[in-house]
């Protein structure tokens, strides 16, 4: 990878969220409920709706405010939130280890899942365990997040009370929502890799290797996957902020104390620097795992060039 190539990827990512913020500026302010409102109360008195509306700055021109917000924003001030009055990165700050270490485990379950079940699936092309693997992932890729989070409640903690329905702590805790969330991961893995491992698996390479009498764990594991990984590492990048937009359901469902759970309340109140933050946040991880995503094609494709 070129400096040059660097260079421009960081411009691009520079630009989006550029672009990203005033978007996202703009919408949050034509919502249909004033956020004065709901915080002052449906039965305030207009002077002190005015009031709070001076002191929170929202009587000026949606130009002025963005401008003003975006000086805070270039130096890590990000406004403060309207219902709580406190500091909008403290309130990230607080919430994003919970949302990392949920979305952590649900990727790390979803490759770990997911990739031998494409892996097993190519390799046992039409047989019983093949349709059984692409039947998977159609019923986890199809599956609502909520209606699978409930289910996985029902059974596991009311019925059989083995975890915890609901809560943050310890290990227990973090099962059923990491399991929810990873479903859609599992099943995208399981058939990206294994369309991935079937083109592979016709190449001359492999055929070489097998005509060769190498196990055929070494030619599958060692040779074939490799170039395998390829697409499946891509589409994990891309549906990264997918993983994170499904916390929101998840964390609402479990109660997990993370942002996807702040961004619901915070939609839900109008809290206009909370929602700004989270979304530019999001969009800054997708860019950096999207730029990840290069690297890992340097590894795994050194002949890549990258112009």
């Amino acid at each position: 990878m070129t400096s040059r190539y660097l260079v421009l990827r960081l411009l691009d990512v520079a630009v989006t969220m550029l672009a990203m913020s005033v978007i996202v500026f703009v919408a949050v302010r034509v919502l249909p409920a004033d956020p004065v409102l709901l915080l002052a109360g449906e039965y305030a008195r207009p002077g002190e709706l005015e009031a709070i509306r001076a002191e929170l700055g929202l009587d000026r021109p949606i130009p002025v405010q963005y401008v003003r917000w975006l000086k805070g924003a270039l130096v890590g001030n990000l406004g403060t939130s309207i219902r709580t009055q406190r500091p909008v990165s403290e309130v990230f700050l607080q919430r994003v280890p919970a949302t990392i270490e949920l979305a952590s485990m649900a990727l790390v379950l979803g490759i770990t899942i997911g990739l031998p079940l494409g892996v097993m699936g190519a390799v046992r092309r039409n047989s019983w365990v093949d349709r059984l693997v692409r039947v998977s992932a159609v019923t986890m890729h199809s599956t609502p997040t909520f209606f699978l989070g409930l289910l996985l409640i029902l059974l596991f903690a009311v019925v059989l009370g083995w975890l915890p329905a609901f809560g943050y702590g310890g290990w227990r805790n973090v099962i059923l929502p990491s399991l929810t969330l990873s479903t859609f991961v599992i099943a995208l893995v399981a058939r990206i890799g294994r369309a991935s491992m079937l083109e592979v698996l016709n190449t001359d390479y492999v055929r070489t290797a097998n005509a060769k009498g190498l196990p055929s764990c070494v030619v599958i594991w060692k040779h074939a996957l490799r170039n395998a990984l390829i697409p499946v590492v891509t589409v994990v990048g891309l549906q990264f902020g997918n993983l994170i937009g499904g916390t929101i359901v998840t964390e609402t469902v479990f109660a997990w104390p993370g942002i996807g759970s702040a961004a619901y309340q915070a939609i839900l109140e109008r809290d206009y620097p909370i929602i700004q933050a989270i979304v530019l946040y999001v969009a800054l991880g997708v860019a950096c795992v999207n730029l990840l995503v290069d690297f890992l094609y340097a590894i795994l494709q050194p002949q890549v060039r990258f112009d």
